[in-house]
């Protein structure tokens, strides 16, 4: 039977994330489809139909999905659900709304981030934080993932011609005890966090959210995304979608730069994958220093500056 990946898209394109998960797909079926839902999303199939491996693309174009409520998603999902052996969704806010839903429709256990597809069955994902890597195996019959999409490399896009198939038959959540009230969109030149080859983060360390800004003349420089633990978005320093963790979003990206981070567990395990890890912290003890390629140990105020006025 086919898998069906569900697109996470931003109405122009495939997210890289989404291109991530066909990959881990393709370990799973012989054949894939991809499932995308939303409204108005023409250049989002545009954009599928070059990506490679993808041999139909299900289309829901609907007023009903304007909003990405994941119950009216996921209630679309179940009614097509029985035709495929696997449903993987990326492992972002994304795909951790829906394939909950989704799995419990199906009375399915769900599998949450695998890293590494074994066979069809059997797949290895994270837990305790990300100290041990659980080997896991599945009998239900429609197997239900979400993908540490990190850990795969992207489906290549060389114009593939994928099928487009229109889905008529709009199912969603009727129920009126979750219902679409604002959305507060918050637009960057920076690359996008998930997806940026330099990640420079954030922590407790900078002790302000005036201060955090320091870290916008780096990124600037670098051309990389800004991101925090969740001790710096606790405290206010800076907006929630840019926490990096275990509870935030998982970056691998070439060069991690951890400023003012001590490096707890939580956080640790939404980056650790990176290539290259950058630490500068006063505390000479602190944790992240444990993981890092290269550390300094001083006070960030001033290294911040030298760093800066060396790349001008």
């Amino acid at each position: 039977m086919p898998a069906l990946v569900i697109a996470e898209h931003d109405n122009s394109y495939l997210k890289i994330s989404t291109l991530n998960t066909i990959t881990a797909a393709t370990l799973c079926s012989d054949e894939i489809h991809i499932l995308i839902i939303g409204y108005n999303i023409e250049k989002v199939i545009l954009d599928a139909k070059k990506v490679n491996n993808i041999k139909k693309i299900l289309l829901v174009d609907s007023l009903y999905f304007s909003n990405n409520l994941p119950e009216n998603i996921a209630a679309q999902i179940s009614v097509i659900a029985s035709n495929y052996s696997h449903i993987l969704a990326p492992a972002t806010i994304y795909g951790k709304n829906i394939l909950p839903r989704v799995a419990a429709l199906l009375n399915v256990m769900q599998i949450s981030e695998i890293t590494k597809v074994c066979n069809p069955s059997t797949f290895e994902r994270p837990i305790y934080s990300g100290r041990i890597i659980a080997t896991v195996q599945s009998t239900d019959i429609i197997k239900v993932i979400t993908v540490r999409a990190t850990n795969f490399i992207s489906a290549k896009k060389e114009g593939n011609k994928a099928i487009i198939h229109i889905i008529s038959k709009i199912n969603y959540f009727s129920n009126t005890a979750s219902i679409f009230i604002s959305r507060e969109l918050i637009k960057s030149k920076r690359p996008e966090l998930t997806s940026a080859k330099i990640v420079v983060a954030g922590g407790r360390g900078l002790g302000s959210s005036k201060n955090f800004k320091i870290l916008e003349g780096l990124a600037d420089k670098l051309n990389a995304a800004i991101g925090a633990s969740r001790a710096a978005v606790d405290a206010g320093y800076i907006s929630n979608n840019l926490q990096i963790g275990q509870t935030g979003k998982i970056v691998a990206p070439q060069l991690y730069i951890a400023i003012g981070i001590s490096g707890a567990i939580q956080h640790l395990s939404g980056m650790k994958d990176s290539k290259i890890i950058v630490a500068i912290n006063q505390d000479e003890d602190a944790p992240i220093f444990d993981i890092s390629d290269y550390g300094l140990v001083g006070d960030l105020f001033e290294i911040i500056p030298k760093f800066i006025k060396y790349l001008s």
